[in-house]
């Protein structure tokens, strides 16, 4: 029995419809889903027939969960699917981010880690019903990639700061308040929406139709906190400033902290600060660095271990202080790599 393609296209009417294909797994990005999706995108950015693209994934649960990071673990430290996997993921993260025609993201059900990187730098990004939003990397021993250095500080305020740190879940209003989303459409009008567009009205007529406004937003009502208390210049000074603040909602936010990696929280920070001032590229070229520098071992590995592999959530952090990661050591993550830095080919 053939099975059904991880990437379905339906190309009609000037609207290239894409659909991330692999519900039973939470449509994780795989790496021959990035190889369907990079040259793909480029003839569509070629073809004058085409005037939108509409990602989605299949199912009711989920865009994009995230990469397939249970594919690189099997790798193991310093594997060549880790170098290829980064490598071309982050060369179609930059596809979207400048790609010359609407490109429009229904971010419906979970998207997260990967899933971020196929929605978030489209033109034109759409919270749903069941939009859960969230970048949870340094819970595995990662780091907030696919961009997360050029798009997370420069949300509103330190959001993006405390989104990092602590992998909170945003639902649709949280995602339109912090500018993550564009709009939010209810599910019931999202074919309406891909056929307003194939029958020719743009893509902000369409929005103003079918658009809706999302509720209230949790986030805006921890705004203040969230912005005194991630404000730091460590990761230290922002779990003192956590811990000074006496409220219920910033004892759990340091709760949830010390369940995260400690190296990975203290390369996350410093990413987050550099990010703020680099354009896009430079910013794809240090996650690459981080990103080979975390697959030579250490808590990514672990990390799955306990999350995904063996599902104990127990992952045994090495380190497993902050104050026993140096600053030295995390430098090591933002030197250039011996084999060469991310490249962009057309």
């Amino acid at each position: 029995m053939n099975e059904e393609p991880e990437i379905l296209i339906d190309l009609r009417d000037g609207v290239a419809e894409v659909t991330l294909n692999r519900p039973r797994s939470l449509n994780a990005l795989t790496l021959g889903m990035v190889r369907v999706l990079n040259p793909q995108l480029k003839k569509f950015a070629a073809d004058n027939t085409v005037r939108y693209i509409v990602v989605r994934g299949a199912g009711e649960k989920a865009f994009c969960a995230g990469g397939d990071v249970q594919k690189l673990y099997e790798g193991g430290p310093g594997s060549r699917i880790a170098q290829d996997f980064f490598r071309e993921e982050y060369q179609l993260n930059r596809r979207i981010h400048f790609f010359p025609k609407p490109f429009v993201a229904i971010m419906d059900g979970i998207t997260m880690g990967g899933g971020v990187g196929l929605s978030v730098h489209a033109g034109t990004r759409i919270a749903a019903n069941n939009t859960m939003f969230a970048m949870p990397e340094t819970g595995i021993g990662l780091f907030p990639d696919v961009g997360g250095s050029w798009f997370l500080p420069r949300l509103p305020g330190e959001i993006g700061m405390y989104m990092a740190m602590t992998g909170a879940r945003l639902k649709a209003a949280d995602c339109v308040y912090a500018g993550i989303c564009d709009a939010y459409v209810p599910n019931c009008h999202h074919d309406d929406l891909i056929k307003a567009l194939r029958g020719g009205i743009d893509i902000n007529a369409t929005l103003k139709e079918f658009s809706r406004a999302p509720g209230p937003s949790p986030l805006a009502a921890n705004r203040e906190a969230i912005d005194r208390c991630f404000a730091g210049d460590s990761v230290e000074m922002i779990e003192q400033r956590l811990a000074g603040d006496g409220s219920e909602w910033a004892q759990k936010q340091l709760s949830i902290m010390a369940g995260k990696s400690p190296s990975s929280q203290k390369i996350t920070f410093r990413q987050l600060r550099n990010g703020v001032n680099l354009e896009f590229d430079d910013c794809m070229i240090m996650e690459y660095r981080m990103a080979q520098r975390a697959m030579e071992g250490g808590d990514f590995f672990e990390g799955v271990r306990a999350v995904v592999a063996d599902k104990d959530m127990a992952p045994k952090w090495n380190p497993a202080k902050l104050s026993e990661f140096s600053e030295q050591d995390v430098e090591k993550y933002f030197l250039p790599l011996d084999g060469g830095d991310l490249t962009f080919p057309e």
